[in-house]
């Protein structure tokens, strides 16, 4: 068995990285995996206009993890400001989940933000998730002051099943 490898997402990647990121989030395949978001959210994730933004935008990477030709997780790292990178859309497939796929993305997310010049790492979490919190606190990722709203009526995001949704931000200096 080959050795997952990282590379940055292209045009040709938008299609299977759609599904890739849906599977990860909603949906059947989602609830095989303890980060599924199935039980707050119907709906799409994203959708194939905003991959396309993401891998088109200066200030964005859109990375892949895979193991010759199986995506086995994603993510987005942004630059937000001189030090700050935002991680987010991070998608692993359910059957790597517990494999040591998820710190291998933040090991590569922070890496890349180290590599932007920035010094922080914030990331968004819906607040009703508290296992995944927890599992980025031993990551060493801490809880901030701030709360930010969650997106209610963009169906880009996905369809509430709660009317008291919100994200907690977390952060880590790099």
């Amino acid at each position: 068995m080959s050795t997952p490898s990282f590379r940055q997402a292209t045009v040709a990647d938008i299609g299977r990285l759609h599904t890739h990121v849906h599977h990860a989030y909603r949906g059947d395949e989602a609830r095989k995996g303890w980060t599924s978001e199935s039980h707050l959210l119907d709906g799409q994730r994203t959708d194939k206009r905003e991959l396309q933004a993401l891998i088109d935008a200066d200030d964005a990477q859109l990375w892949l993890l895979e193991r010759g030709d199986e995506l086995l997780a994603s993510m987005v790292v942004k630059r937000e400001s001189e030090e700050v990178a935002h991680v987010g859309m991070i998608a692993v497939d359910p059957k790597q989940q517990g494999q040591g796929t998820g710190r291998a993305l933040l090991e590569k997310a922070e890496q890349v933000a180290r590599e932007l010049g920035c010094t922080r790492v914030e990331m968004t979490v819906i607040g009703q998730r508290e296992e995944l919190i927890a599992w980025y606190e031993r990551r060493g990722y801490k809880r901030t002051e701030e709360q930010r709203p969650f997106p209610y009526g963009d169906q880009r995001f996905g369809l509430p099943k709660l009317r008291d949704l919100y994200f907690v931000v977390l952060a880590k200096s790099v």
